[in-house]
């Protein structure tokens, strides 16, 4: 059974960089993107996602037990900001698709998410979790990237662009700490290589396509795995033509500390592939 969601701590929303409030969901211009239904699947899968912050913020507040500053950071900033992109691009969806049963959606993609997002996924290595973070901050940051490109909506472009701003502030503070835990428990880059490619794995086999398979599913009730595969590739395909390959390869290979010379080699090549990281 999946675990039952508590409530977030209370939270003092001027210290939040930006809050729902300052969005204006009535300004949307849904002639723009109504019709559009590659970005519904990606938001709407992203609102699902989101809103389940609250687990993974539990399972990692737990296995950093004993490291005050980072479990206060965790619990008390980044899982009240992750949230509030959940709640944010839900009010969106709703606001611009009123027919799609948000409520139905989330519950059965929190059934099948609750029961796989759990702490044995996380490296058992503190240093190594914190990179493969920055892996899952690398993939965030690039998908709204790529959103705010794709959309000409003016609201929208608001929201991926404090979402995607959001992201980039986390990675880095997950690569401060990253750092910290580096040089106390001493692993090498070989170590670091594996731990980013397992979660680069994992992001592409489970978050994403449970969120969108349970989107699906709300709007397909009975469709076929073949048209789940046409709809998710086609959204898929509208990310890769627009994801930020030389900010994500630069994100990625960070934590990895290469001399400059040989990141410089990497970066135009794997530029090239960056998408394939992320996107089926």
């Amino acid at each position: 059974m999946p675990p039952t969601r508590n409530p977030p701590l209370s939270y003092d929303s001027h210290t939040l960089p930006w809050t729902l409030e300052s969005i204006d969901f009535a300004r949307i211009d849904k002639a723009r993107i109504r019709h559009n239904e590659d970005l519904f699947f990606l938001l709407c899968s992203s609102s699902f996602v989101e809103s389940g912050s609250d687990l993974y913020t539990h399972n990692l507040v737990n296995h950093f037990a004993g490291d005050e500053a980072l479990q206060t950071w965790l619990s008390q900033h980044w899982e009240h900001e992750e949230l509030q992109h959940g709640r944010a691009l839900a009010t969106y969806v709703r606001t611009v698709w009123p027919e799609f049963d948000w409520e139905a959606g989330f519950k059965a993609f929190w059934n099948e998410y609750g029961a796989v997002c759990t702490a044995e996924q996380l490296e058992p290595s503190r240093g190594l979790e914190l990179a493969a973070r920055c892996v899952v901050e690398t993939g965030t940051a690039s998908l709204y990237r790529a959103l705010n490109e794709i959309t000409d909506e003016p609201v929208l472009k608001q929201l991926t662009n404090h979402i995607k701003s959001d992201e980039v502030r986390h990675y880095k503070h997950f690569y401060q700490h990253y750092r910290l835990y580096r040089d106390r428990e001493g692993f090498g880059r070989t170590k670091v290589l594996r731990a980013i490619l397992r979660r680069v794995n994992e992001i592409k086999s489970e978050d994403s396509d449970i969120a969108l398979r349970h989107v699906f599913n709300q709007c397909y009730p009975g469709g076929s795995d073949a048209q789940f595969r046409q709809i998710s590739n086609r959204a898929q395909g509208l990310l890769r033509r627009n994801i930020p390959a030389e900010m994500t390869v630069k994100m990625l290979l960070k934590p990895l500390d290469l001399p400059m010379r040989v990141q410089n080699a990497l970066e135009k090549p794997l530029a090239k592939i960056a998408e394939k990281l992320f996107l089926h």
